[in-house]
């Protein structure tokens, strides 16, 4: 079996070993397997013998709250619906962040004047973290929309930028070499070079922002939401409903997830030659 990158060839050459209980054990998904199984058994003990009271629900309990969620309305909508309304916030929020924070992170990096008006204004916001911006989102905005969608956009710009910033000032000078060596201008340099060079950690800010993004969202419909996965969990702290709120924050890990595959297919389509690395 042979995988081609770029121009070399890897052979990838199974070991065929007879099967033995130390190959059990030490196989990586047994492991991945025992690992889930003893977070769940030592959750359902902690929540059986009333560590927190009866403020932690059991697993089989979360189990039965989504289901009960997926087959009833829950504020005048389904549960689809809630989990529409976050990824539609989320999807804005991000989109809006991405399509200044990543263009300008590039122009900051190729660009000394742009970096020199730029930089000393995003280092100032940079160490703000996102849930300080709420109340003066409320100030701004109100309670409505808007003012949710740009709690995301705080959150994601920084990641967007930084990682635009460093993916072109991080390249290999020798690189830039090659391209003069072989009667490249700045143009193939930006174009052949500091562009696809940059990709993986373009995409890499993407994925971290996407993540935040969904944290972002949490917080933001904690504040008057009428619907979204955040007023599910705010419903569950307002009512103590434990099951109700493991709910909510389960639906938000699966949320963004979902989203953080489909940006790594995303990035696999973009970026071709790129290839991962066992045990890193």
């Amino acid at each position: 079996m042979s995988s081609h990158i770029a121009n070399e060839t890897v052979g990838t050459i199974k070991e065929s070993r007879p099967l033995s209980a130390m190959l059990i054990l030490t196989n990586i998904y047994f492991l991945y397997g025992v690992s889930l199984l003893t977070f769940f058994v030592v959750w359902d003990r902690v929540a059986a013998l009333k560590v927190f009271d009866d403020s932690l629900a059991r697993p089989s309990e979360v189990v039965m709250q989504i289901k009960m969620l997926m087959s009833m309305k829950f504020g005048g909508t389904n549960l689809w619906g809630h989990i529409w309304a976050s990824t539609l916030r989320v999807i804005m929020g991000f989109s809006l962040a991405a399509v200044v924070a990543v263009p300008l992170g590039l122009f900051m990096a190729l660009n000394k004047y742009v970096n020199a008006i730029v930089k000393p204004l995003f280092d100032l916001l940079k160490p703000m973290p996102p849930i300080a911006w709420v109340s003066l989102a409320i100030l701004w905005f109100g309670v409505g929309e808007f003012a949710k969608i740009f709690i995301i956009i705080i959150g994601t710009f920084v990641p967007c930028l930084l990682n635009s910033y460093n993916g072109i000032r991080l390249v290999e000078p020798e690189l830039y070499d090659v391209v003069r060596v072989l009667g490249g201008n700045r143009k193939d340099e930006i174009f052949q070079v500091s562009f696809p060079a940059s990709f993986p950690s373009v995409f890499a800010g993407l994925q971290i922002s996407m993540s935040i993004a969904w944290t972002c969202v949490l917080a933001a419909e904690l504040m008057n939401a009428r619907d979204g996965i955040g007023f599910l969990i705010k419903r569950g702290m307002d009512t103590h409903q434990p099951a109700l709120v493991l709910s909510g924050m389960i639906l938000i890990a699966a949320a963004a997830w979902c989203t953080s595959q489909v940006l790594t297919l995303v990035e696999r389509k973009f970026c071709p030659w790129q290839r991962s690395i066992d045990n890193l």
